[in-house]
């Protein structure tokens, strides 16, 4: 049995293949890739972010804040 290909072989075994079986593969391995994704992703710990911005704003007004952010961006 052989060993694992390398991409370099892979992609010329993908130039052999007809443009609409590239599009299912390239369907198949964007479902993979986003099932993998899916299943690595790790579920946010609200926990650990209470408290982060603690006295970020103490002391200021807070429509005077959004008013400097609005300025800043233009």
């Amino acid at each position: 049995m052989p060993g694992p290909s390398t991409l370099g072989e892979i992609e010329k075994e993908i130039e052999k293949v007809f443009p609409q079986d590239q599009l299912k593969l390239l369907e198949k391995l964007a479902r993979r890739l986003k099932k993998s994704r899916i299943a690595a992703k790790k579920e946010l710990d609200w926990q650990s972010l209470y408290g982060l911005g603690k006295g970020l704003w103490k002391g200021k007004d807070a429509q005077e804040y959004v008013n400097q952010l609005r300025e800043d961006r233009l």
